[in-house]
């Protein structure tokens, strides 16, 4: 039993990682099942067995990152990662081809809104971000304009194809994000000045 099982977690890997390869290459579009199964070596048949179609596949691939991120978040604090243990920024460099197809111009608007979704409640699990400085301002108002900031901030470093290491985006994203609280008082210093 546990033979077939393996042959069938192999059998998975390849059609995913076919799959990530082709989307490197050329829009989701344009892929079909049989380009990922000539791709990972299988036939079509073992392809069906596994995903109704190339966008079960792709759900399933975003699903199975989104989980991971998430496990990072509950399993990381920001001192974790400031002394070596692994963060979203060391995950996404392990799964470039993966990343950079969903955030780069082939990306998937699917997985763009899924990984603001897990932003935005990361934040929201993260921060009292509606007291000090933040009280009067809404909630969803902050949550939006940081989670949409860090999403673009991570399309940036793929498209430039990752111009910082890892570490040094974490900490650079942390220091932005720990700054909120001095965002309201920016702001009414600008009005004393105008």
């Amino acid at each position: 039993m546990s033979t077939i099982d393996r042959r069938i977690l192999r059998s998975q890997e390849a059609i995913k990682k076919a799959f990530i390869e082709l989307m490197v290459e050329k829009n989701i579009d344009d892929i079909t099942i049989q380009d990922i199964a000539d791709r990972a070596n299988v036939n079509r048949r073992t392809i069906y067995l596994h995903y109704m179609d190339k966008f079960d596949l792709l759900d399933k691939l975003i699903e199975e990152h989104i989980k991971k991120l998430r496990e990072i978040c509950e399993t990381t604090s920001d001192m974790d990662i400031l002394n070596g243990s692994p963060g979203w920024f060391e995950y996404f460099k392990q799964h470039y081809s993966f990343f950079s197809a969903m955030l780069a111009s082939k990306g998937s608007p699917f997985f763009r809104s899924r990984f603001l979704e897990l932003v935005v409640e990361d934040l929201k699990n993260a921060y009292n971000i509606t007291e000090g400085k933040n009280r009067g301002l809404s909630a969803d108002v902050i949550l939006q304009f940081f989670g949409t900031a860090c999403v673009g901030a991570v399309e940036w470093w793929f498209k430039n194809e990752m111009p910082y290491p890892p570490l040094v985006m974490e900490e650079q994203m942390m220091t932005l994000l720990d700054s909120m609280e001095r965002l309201p008082q920016f702001r009414e210093v600008g009005k004393e000045n105008i």
